[in-house]
């Protein structure tokens, strides 16, 4: 299963418009900084300018944020981007006569809205400011490479 990076696309874009490090935010120029292709970064900017995170005009590329970095929450992009979707999710591709199998899922289910309520919980506390902060941070005081965060996943 692929894993999303919507989030993290998105955290990137609107860092990207709130430093506005290239003077020109096309999205031809932040798809090259994520390396994907513009049509999904449109997509994503629909989703965030739906959500009231920013605002832009067609064929400017000049997007700007709808508030300041640290009245934006990671949830408030997450929910911008995957709407109600959860971060874990059940197997519903089981055979439905293996009690077990249904039992353990149905098991499973309450641990993971748990889990939900708690990453939701965490996510409402970080800003797209501590995010910038914590990216400048790392330019001033390089701890790792490209590599290591390759490593990661």
């Amino acid at each position: 299963m692929k894993k999303s990076s919507k989030l993290s696309d998105s955290v990137h874009v609107l860092v990207l418009i709130q430093l506005d490090p290239f003077h020109n935010l096309t999205s031809a120029r932040l798809a090259e900084s994520i390396k994907t292709n513009p049509s999904f970064i449109r997509q994503i900017m629909s989703k965030l300018k739906q959500a009231g995170i920013i605002e832009s005009i067609a064929g400017h590329p000049q997007p700007r944020l709808t508030a300041e970095p640290k009245n934006i929450s990671l949830l408030d992009v997450y929910h911008a981007v995957e709407g109600n979707e959860p971060v874990l999710h059940l197997d519903t591709d089981i055979n439905p006569e293996c009690g077990p199998g249904i039992n353990i899922q149905l098991s499973l289910k309450d641990y993971y809205q748990d889990i939900q309520k708690n990453i939701e919980q965490q996510m409402e506390k970080i800003t797209l400011q501590d995010v910038i902060d914590n990216y400048e941070n790392r330019l001033e005081n390089p701890q790792s490479d490209y590599l290591e965060l390759i490593a990661d996943n």
